[in-house]
C-alpha cells in the first residue's frame, strides 16, 4: 500500500533508483559496456570509508546499508539502499575518497561500473545528467531533514519514523496488502535511530503492546503503518 497520501515519505527517503529506471537503450549501453556482475553474500563490504573508488556499484538485487563508524566502531547508518539503486557515485563525482562505508544487508547481486564509464556516460547523456542532478538535490533535502531528528525528536518518534521508511524499502509492491516484514537486526535499527540497542528493544516492545507491529525472530512486521505515522509526529 502506498502511504504518500498519509505521509511525505520522499522527504525522508532518498534513493537513486530513478537514475537507472527506464533508461533509453543508448544511455544504458554507455553505462553497461564494461559492467561486471557478481553475487555477493550478506555482510559483504562493498567499500570502506576513506578508500579510493574505482567505480560505481549498481545494486541489481538485494539491500545494502551506508554508514559511518566512530573510533569505537559504533555505526551510524545513513541510508538503506534497495534494488535498482546506485552506490558510491558521490566519491566518483568528487574525485575523492569514500565519505562512508557500505555493506550488504542480504545476499545480493551487484553490478560494477568503472568510474571512467560512468563519467563518460554523464558527459554524453543529458538525460542521465539531469536525473543525477535531481537525485543529488533531493538527497540534500533528505539529509537536512535527518539532521534535525536526534536533537528534536524522542526515541519513540525516531523509531516510528525509521520503521515507516524501512517499510517502504521492504514492501513487495504497491498492492494494498499489509503486513510488511522488515528483516533487520535490532543493532542496525538502533544505528539508524541513533540510540542504544536496548532503547530500541524497549520501544519495539511498546509498539507490540500497542499492536503497531509484531515480531518473528529478528523480523519486524508492520501491522499499522498509519499508527506509526501518527506516532512519528511528522508532516
Amino acid at each position: 500500500m502506498s502511504i504518500k497520501h498519509l505521509f511525505q515519505i520522499d522527504q525522508w527517503d532518498f534513493q537513486s533508483k530513478s537514475i537507472m529506471s527506464n533508461l533509453p537503450a543508448e544511455d544504458w549501453q554507455l553505462l553497461a559496456a564494461h559492467m561486471t556482475e557478481v553475487e555477493l553474500p550478506k555482510g559483504y563490504l562493498l567499500f570502506r570509508e576513506g578508500t579510493i573508488p574505482a567505480g560505481i556499484h549498481f545494486l541489481r538485487k538485494g539491500k545494502a546499508k551506508k554508514y559511518r563508524a566512530d573510533q569505537d566502531g559504533h555505526e551510524q547508518i545513513i541510508y538503506v539502499a534497495n534494488s535498482g539503486e546506485l552506490l558510491g557515485y558521490h566519491a566518483v563525482l568528487s574525485e575523492d575518497r569514500y565519505p562512508d562505508s557500505c555493506s550488504l544487508l542480504e545476499d545480493s547481486v551487484i553490478g560494477f561500473i568503472p568510474g571512467s564509464d560512468f563519467l563518460a556516460a554523464l558527459e554524453r547523456s543529458p538525460l542521465l545528467s539531469r536525473r543525477l542532478l535531481k537525485t543529488l538535490s533531493h538527497e540534500f533535502t533528505v539529509l537536512a531533514n535527518s539532521l534535525s531528528l536526534i536533537s528534536k525528536r524522542s526515541v519513540r518518534e525516531r523509531t516510528a519514523l525509521q520503521l515507516v521508511v524501512l517499510r517502504e524499502k521492504y514492501k513487495l509492491s504497491d498492492a494494498p496488502v499489509e503486513p510488511v516484514e522488515i528483516n533487520l537486526s535490532r543493532e542496525d535499527l538502533a544505528n539508524m535511530v541513533g540510540t542504544a540497542r536496548e532503547n530500541v528493544v524497549r520501544v519495539l516492545s511498546e509498539f507490540k503492546a500497542e499492536q503497531l507491529i509484531s515480531t518473528r525472530g529478528r523480523k519486524i512486521i508492520v501491522l499499522n503503518v498509519a499508527g506509526l505515522i501518527k506516532l512519528a509526529n511528522f508532516k
